[in-house]
């Protein structure tokens, strides 16, 4: 991995915020992406904090040090009913299965609760860095453009207020930022510029440097068609073979990358890939300390 000097400036500034939504289409890493910037702040000194939203588990058994916490849509819901003078309701609600109803019936409730209980996280001081696994790139656009919604559509009361703080939130640049995650291949690049543009002519949040996963930047290789093999025989077609699908397969991850910094811009965290069929803490550790400081 190498990023060039003069985009040092603008990758460090992942860190600037304390509240880190991380985002992404899929299959990308988007997971072990927060692990990542999670390790890497502690690594720093930073207190941090790392939620995983309607996730599975995942997060604790990557950085078993920090703590962990799991915010679901229909607890954040029940919890804000009970804040706000509605326990008993709240409570058979919930017991009934009625309140993912209320959720349903309300577009974009669900959202604006969770981001809710992320502002009181992040308002607390008690953290430096939050980091949220956050949706994937097709909820992303809904999840931050619900809030601005309803309080377009709602007047006044309690609603409004959440959903005024939580704009508030979103559109500080000192506060909060959204970062996207991404591999190398066309398609998941093709979405993740979508989500940049809606994002951009739908809500004011400040977007972080772009990260790049699963990156092949391991030593060049050479051209099979002009490697000498001597003598041997065994297996060469297949290694040429091999070795040919790499290279081309390098080629096309570059291709995309400086695609990303034509529309995206120059800012970018590059992870290389890992061998490990399952990710354990150690290739955290290992990943975080390759990230620029």
């Amino acid at each position: 991995m190498s990023i060039p000097t003069h985009l040092a400036e603008r990758v460090m500034s992942v860190f600037d915020t304390r509240l880190v939504i991380v985002a992404g289409k899929g299959g990308v890493g988007k997971t072990t992406v927060s692990a990542v910037l999670a390790r890497a702040g502690a690594d720093d000194g930073r207190r941090v904090l790392v939620v995983e939203l309607d996730g599975k588990p995942a997060l604790a058994g990557l950085v078993p040090d920090l703590e962990v916490r799991s915010i679901s849509a229909a607890a954040a819901l029940e919890e804000y009913l009970h804040e706000h003078g509605f326990r008993m309701i709240a409570k058979r609600l919930a017991s009934t299965g009625v309140i993912d109803v209320v959720g349903t019936a309300a577009p974009g409730i669900h959202d604006l609760v969770v981001l809710g209980k992320l502002k009181q996280l992040e308002r607390s001081g008690e953290w430096d860095l939050i980091v949220v696994d956050g949706p994937a790139a097709g909820h992303a656009v809904t999840f931050l453009t619900s809030p601005a919604g309803l309080r377009d559509a709602v007047r006044s009361g309690p609603i409004r207020s959440q959903a005024d703080d939580v704009v508030e939130m979103l559109g500080n640049h000192e506060r909060c930022q959204v970062v996207l995650v991404t591999v190398p291949e066309t398609t998941p690049v093709n979405e993740l510029l979508e989500t940049i543009d809606l994002l951009r002519a739908r809500v004011d949040v400040r977007l972080g440097p772009v990260v790049v996963n699963q990156l092949d930047d391991s030593s060049p290789l050479p051209d099979p068609a002009v490697v000498s093999f001597g003598r041997t025989r065994t297996h060469v077609d297949d290694a040429r073979a091999a070795a040919e699908f790499r290279r081309i397969h390098r080629s096309g991850q570059a291709e995309e990358l400086v695609r990303l910094s034509k529309h995206a811009g120059p800012g970018q965290i590059q992870l290389p890939a890992i061998a490990s069929a399952d990710l354990e803490p150690g290739d955290i550790e290992y990943l975080a300390a390759r990230l620029p400081r």
